[in-house]
């Protein structure tokens, strides 16, 4: 997330200057503390000089060249300027930035005349990102939309003014925040500019919108209904009349351009502001294109279908049973609720009337309709990881704030705001109550805080606190959806007390971490083997079972359900097939000097009524190696016992009688009838 230092400041008496390169580490030190990992830091605003406002007047193809097009220009001196372009992201009449010859770019690119394809570019349109204002490579940077000659600027910005001037830029720096799915709340300036405020001890103002409302009732103009409201708990909606195709405010377009958003008009501009602002995402839409003048919230029926703002048309209902739609009041869908929204009733130039929805969504409903989709978008983002539901009417008249300040700005007539809201769920749900133990808090992080310290650390975060008995209770607020658990708010206490704070501790017990007796078992056995001059091998576990069989295996085998492999349908009975297997294949690679063992499980039914499988861990050992006899297994032997100090381990050759076969318990198989022997521990 892109958070400008100067949008910050609104919020947060913070006393850094964007040029102080060492106050702006220190306060992005202080983010790091704060587990808001600073990945970049941008200064923005130096570099700009000569970059200036020019119309296009005319786009022409180059013969030749099919990426690449001829762009004349109006830079109101009089004379058009060709310019060859490759970005496609703009229409004739769009008023873009533009570096004349001789400019250097904040990239310390300087613009010199080129010659492509045969035709001389004078110049250079420029992207966001080209001139550091945003992280924004797909396309040019759009200024002012199609319209008359000067009608769509600012005043005070005619062509040929200085972008920096027409964006009111000043130096700036841009903190590109990492944020972790658990921190909902700092998705947004808003929040960020508490944390920092909690943090610093500074005086925290966060925004408080005033709306003057008409005398004509809300929901005298248009009407909401939520059908499903496990997926959609609340809605509010405003209605606003008399709006204008404008642009918005200067210092409203840097904020949202220095934050990695594209400014559109007034009524988008005014949607994203408060969605960076606020964690809020709203959408508005053109009432007069929404049939019966109102919206419906329902999941989507199998294989609806709706066309998004992209153009694309979208087939829902069929990965996920929870796509969510925002409706007409005749039922068809209008947009993809906290994900896109439909092409029918999007913001237009002739928008007069604006309905604004603001809602709660189900976060993994959401999720999952933009994951099918492949349209993860800030907003969705915001959904799935949770937003505020106490603050969908602050994040409506916010809207409109802005909405009415950007008519006035023009010197317009500004429009008019339907009173009150429109709501499906008047009632808020009652505030999650979490009692915390200053004991575990201290306990946990080896301090030795008071019951007063770790209130005035969760305090200015906006958690309420009451002292009950040796514990608080902590009610947590609507945009920490995240903090359910006391360990959640002594991981708050932690932060804000500082990680640096916290001194060291040896750990409490000297067996942390110990391996089990199986487990140096097993590592004494590796070292053994390895010893010995043997390789680990790996064998599956799933087997044929005629291999088994081939080995002379009468171990009933484990069959499976639902093998994968036409042959391999068992579990393995044993180790040995697996080894000559490894063997077969190193010898049919030259490898014949070869040593193996493998320790693993292996199973088998019994022969009772039981038929629940019976699962031991074996060990296994080969020897291939030229001269290797009956000895080297019993040296092998010999090693094994010394080195696990098996004082009673006895070995007993086992022989069997003419025409009878062995039968040693779990490992009847491959065993010589003449030269095969059993290990006894003890009396086993």
């Amino acid at each position: 997330m892109r958070v400008p230092l100067s949008w910050l400041k609104e919020y947060v008496a913070l006393d850094v200057d964007p040029t102080d390169r060492a106050a702006v580490r220190a306060l992005g030190e202080v983010l790091d503390g704060l587990g808001l990992v600073v990945e970049r830091i941008e200064s923005v605003g130096d570099g700009l000089g000569g970059v200036i406002l020019a119309r296009v007047v005319e786009i022409a193809a180059i013969e030749g060249a099919d990426r690449v097009r001829l762009v004349k220009v109006d830079t109101g001196a009089g004379e058009l300027i060709d310019v060859v372009c490759g970005a496609w992201n703009f229409g004739i009449g769009d008023v873009v930035p533009f570096a004349p010859i001789g400019v250097t770019l904040p990239n310390e690119m300087t613009i010199a005349a080129r010659k492509m394809r045969g035709v001389v570019s004078n110049g250079m349109l420029c992207s966001a990102n080209e001139l550091r204002l945003a992280d924004d490579h797909e396309g040019l940077l759009i200024l002012a939309k199609t319209g008359s000659a000067h009608g769509d600027l600012p005043i005070g910005s005619e062509l040929g003014t200085e972008i920096a001037d027409h964006l009111g830029v000043i130096p700036d720096v841009v903190f590109d925040l990492a944020i972790e799915p658990n921190r909902p709340d700092a998705l947004s300036i808003v929040g960020v500019a508490r944390d920092l405020a909690a943090k610093l001890q500074l005086d925290f103002q966060p925004p408080k919108p005033v709306v003057h409302e008409a005398s004509e009732q809300a929901n005298q103009l248009a009407t909401v209904e939520v059908i499903d409201s496990d997926l959609c708990p609340r809605l509010v909606a405003s209605v606003i009349t008399g709006v204008a195709n404008i642009t918005s405010p200067p210092e409203i377009a840097r904020r949202l351009t220095l934050a990695g958003m594209r400014p559109v008009n007034a009524i988008v501009d005014a949607s994203n502001y408060v969605m960076l602002e606020l964690g809020q995402p709203t959408h508005p839409y053109d009432l007069a294109q929404l049939y019966g003048r109102g919206l419906r919230v329902r999941r989507a029926r199998p294989d609806e279908s709706l066309v998004t703002l992209d153009g694309v048309r979208r087939m829902l209902g069929r990965s996920s049973a929870d796509d969510l739609l925002i409706c007409d009041t005749k039922d068809i869908p209008v947009g993809l609720a906290g994900v896109m929204g439909g092409e029918s009733s999007e913001i237009s130039s002739a928008t007069t009337e604006v309905l604004l929805e603001v809602a709660t969504f189900d976060g993994i409903a959401i999720g999952r309709t933009a994951t099918a989709q492949g349209l993860r978008s800030e907003a969705s983002t915001r959904f799935w990881r949770g937003t505020d539901p106490e603050g969908l009417e602050r994040a409506a008249d916010r809207f409109c704030e802005l909405v009415v300040a950007a008519h006035l700005a023009k010197g317009l007539t500004p429009p008019l705001v339907a009173a009150g809201h429109l709501e499906s769920t008047p009632v808020l749900p009652p505030r999650r109550v979490v009692s915390l133990r200053t004991s575990r808090v201290n306990s946990y992080l080896g301090t030795q805080l008071s019951e007063a310290a770790m209130i005035g650390l969760l305090a200015p975060l906006g958690f309420e606190v009451e002292v009950v008995e040796g514990h608080l209770n902590v009610q947590i607020p609507g945009y920490r959806g995240d903090v359910s658990r006391e360990v959640d708010l002594i991981e708050e206490i932690a932060r804000h007390f500082g990680y640096d704070q916290i001194v060291a501790t040896s750990r409490r017990s000297p067996f942390v971490g110990q391996r089990t007796d199986r487990q140096e078992l097993r590592r004494s056995l590796r070292s053994l083997f390895c010893g010995l001059g043997a390789s680990e091998a790996w064998s599956s576990s799933i087997v044929d079972p005629a291999e088994e069989h081939s080995t002379g295996s009468t171990v009933r085998p484990v069959e499976l359900s639902n093998p994968i492999v036409v042959n391999e349908v068992a579990l393995r009975s044993h180790l040995l097939g697996g080894l000559c297997s490894a063997l077969r294949y190193n010898e049919s690679h030259r490898n014949s000097e070869i040593r193996l063992f493998e320790i693993g499980n292996v199973f088998a039914l019994s022969d009772s009524d039981d038929e629940r499988p019976q699962e031991r861990e074996l060990a296994a050992v080969v020897f291939a190696s030229l001269g290797d006899d009956a000895s080297t297994a019993w040296s092998c032997w010999r090693a094994l016992v010394d080195s696990l100090q098996l004082d009673d381990a006895q070995f007993e050759l086992t022989q069997a009688l003419p025409g009878e076969s062995l039968a040693l318990e779990w490992l009847s198989t491959g065993v010589h009838p003449t030269r095969s022997g059993q290990v006894h521990l003890g009396d086993l």
